[in-house]
C-alpha cells in the first residue's frame, strides 16, 4: 500500500512514519521537503498542484496550525492552514485513485469544555479560532463524502509520547524542580492520547473495512492532574509535593493574578483544573478491541521517562 502523509515532520507524523514504514511505501507532503528516514520521497504543496505527486492508496492529513496557548497567532492563520489546506488536500483525494482519507482534527473542534463525557454525538461548540477552523474543515469533509471511498475524522485529546514537546513537558519542568503543586484540592479528570495508540488505530483504519465517520481518540483511563504529577515524581524517584490549599483561596489568588497580570489568573486556573473526559468506545468497537494497546499510565511513564533522559 502506498500512503501520502501531510505534515510528516511533526511529532505525530514522525511517529506514524516510524510505525508504518515497515509495511507501506510512504510519501510525504510538507512545507519543506528534506529527506526523511522511512519516506520514499517528500513533496511540496506546489508539487501537489503541479501533479507531481504519485498515485497513492491512502492519504493521512496531519498538516495544520497547532493550538497557540499564548494566543499570539492571528485568527485568519488558523483558517488559512487548518481549513484551507484541508480543503485543498481533500479535493485532491476526491479526484484521485486513493480509497482512504484520515483527517486529524481535535477534541477542541467538538467542545472547549466538557460536562460529563464527550462522545461523537455531541453538537460541536468550539471556542476560538483553533477549534473553529478545525470544525470548518470537518464540515467541508462531511459535506462531500464519496460513496466509494472511506473517510475518517479523528478527534484526539492531548497527545503524548516520547519526544513530545507540548504542555506535559512544561509541567514536567515545574515538578522536576521540586516546586509544589498548589491546586491539589481540584480533583479533575482528563483524557490523554498515547501516540502509540494513535499509530495502532491508524494502521487498522488503513487495513480494515471500517465505516467512515468521526472517531474520538484517547487512552482508556482518564487521569487527574494530581495523578499525573505522581507519575512524574515516580519516574523521577521523588516524593510528590501536592498542596491541597482551599479552592476559595486559590480562586481568590487567581482573580488577584488577573488584576496584576500574574501567571495564575482565572482563565489559567480553569484550564489547569477543568475536567475533559472523552469516550473512546466508538473507535474501540470499530477496531474490534476492548482496550487500547497502551494504557494511559504506561504511555505517560514512557513519555516522562523520555523527558528525564533528554535532560541528562
Amino acid at each position: 500500500m502506498n500512503i501520502l502523509i501531510t505534515g510528516l515532520h511533526g511529532f505525530v507524523g514522525s511517529n506514524l512514519v516510524a510505525y508504518l514504514s515497515h509495511g507501506y511505501t510512504i510519501y510525504g507532503l510538507d512545507i519543506v521537503a528534506p529527506p526523511k528516514k522511512g519516506v520514499a520521497k517528500t513533496f511540496s504543496w506546489d508539487d501537489l498542484a503541479a501533479g507531481l505527486v504519485p498515485n497513492v492508496d491512502a492519504i493521512i492529513h496531519l498538516a495544520g496550525k497547532a493550538h497557540d496557548t499564548k494566543n499570539e497567532t492571528e485568527a485568519d492563520i488558523y483558517f488559512k492552514v487548518n481549513t484551507g489546506l484541508t480543503k485543498k488536500i481533500y479535493d485532491y483525494f476526491l479526484n484521485s485513485d486513493a480509497k482512504k482519507f484520515i483527517f486529524f482534527s481535535t477534541a477542541k473542534a467538538a467542545a472547549d469544555r466538557v460536562d460529563g463525557v464527550l462522545t461523537e454525538e455531541v453538537t460541536p461548540a468550539p471556542v476560538g479560532p483553533y477549534g473553529e477552523s478545525k470544525i470548518k474543515a470537518e464540515e467541508y469533509i462531511l459535506g462531500n463524502l464519496p460513496a466509494n471511498k472511506q473517510v475518517y475524522i479523528l478527534r484526539p485529546c492531548m497527545i503524548h509520547g516520547p519526544g513530545n514537546k507540548g504542555n506535559l513537558n512544561l509541567l514536567y519542568g515545574v515538578v522536576s524542580k521540586g516546586i509544589p503543586w498548589p491546586l491539589g484540592a481540584f480533583e479533575n479528570k482528563r483524557t490523554f492520547t498515547s501516540v502509540e495508540n494513535i499509530c495502532f488505530a491508524v494502521n487498522r483504519l488503513l487495513t480494515d473495512d471500517i465505516k467512515s465517520g468521526i472517531y474520538n481518540m484517547g487512552d482508556d483511563e482518564a487521569l487527574s492532574t494530581n495523578e499525573l504529577i505522581e507519575i512524574i515524581c515516580t519516574v523521577l524517584g521523588k516524593k510528590a509535593r501536592i498542596w491541597r490549599l482551599p479552592k476559595g483561596l486559590m480562586t481568590f489568588c487567581a482573580k488577584l493574578g488577573g488584576w496584576l497580570r500574574l501567571p495564575l489568573n482565572p482563565d489559567r486556573l480553569q484550564k489547569l483544573t477543568e475536567n475533559y473526559v472523552s469516550s473512546n468506545k466508538k473507535i474501540k468497537k470499530a477496531l474490534g478491541v476492548t482496550e487500547m494497546p497502551v494504557s494511559a499510565r504506561d504511555g505517560l511513564v514512557r513519555t516522562i521517562d523520555s523527558f528525564k533522559s533528554g535532560s541528562k
